[in-house]
């Protein structure tokens, strides 16, 4: 991705998908010069722990890609 700015000409001649993928890129790029990684939030990690738990009790378990893409899609 170029440094340069974008005039509002140039950024309504792209498509709805252009546009995110320009801006995800310069977030990205930014986000990747910054000297300190952004903390996670503490919901994060309980969420993560929640999670954990399910598996180890067996009230959740793990699936296959393929198979959490047909759920989603049913």
């Amino acid at each position: 991705m170029s440094n340069h700015l974008m005039t509002v000409k140039e950024i309504q001649k792209m498509s709805p998908v252009e546009r995110l993928r320009s801006t995800m890129e310069a977030l990205w790029d930014a986000m990747c010069h910054e000297e300190k990684e952004p903390t996670s939030p503490d919901w994060h990690g309980d969420l993560l722990e929640a999670r954990r738990a399910r598996i180890a009790s067996g009230e959740s378990k793990f699936v296959s890609l393929d198979e959490a893409k047909k759920r989603i899609l049913e």
